[in-house]
């Protein structure tokens, strides 16, 4: 299983909405090194007293991994506390297309210094 690194760059665009009980954000992202391309998603969010917040999230990508050309949807569920992080972010079996056509794989993502950067292994 290939395992690429890179960085990328997000914004999040907040949706308000004062009716709902989570929050909801417009995700776009530019994704550099071996996965090149950009991606677009909605992300649903809520953070609750004592600092415990949960998000989900799907996003399609658009570009390149390892210079093949296509794309596919990635589904992300987070939950984070003062003492704990799970990430599960992989890619929806049967949504690659072009030359990612029959892609599988998980994502792990990381925040340092201000800078965003993936972790994807992958298999297709």
């Amino acid at each position: 299983m290939p395992e690429v690194t890179g960085p990328f760059d997000v914004s999040l665009e907040p949706q308000p909405d004062p009716e709902a009980p989570a929050g909801r954000m417009i995700i776009r992202k530019r994704y550099s090194g071996a996965i090149e391309g950009t991606a677009n998603g909605q992300m649903i969010s809520h953070q609750v007293e004592g600092g415990v917040a949960i998000y989900f999230a799907i996003e399609t990508f658009e570009g390149s991994v390892d210079g093949r050309e296509g794309g596919f949807l990635l589904a992300h569920r987070g939950v984070m506390s003062a003492d704990r992080r799970e990430l599960d972010i992989h890619v929806i079996d049967g949504t690659g297309t072009g030359a990612l056509e029959g892609i599988s794989g998980r994502m792990d993502i990381s925040q340092a210094g201000g800078e965003h950067h993936y972790t994807f292994d992958y298999t297709l």
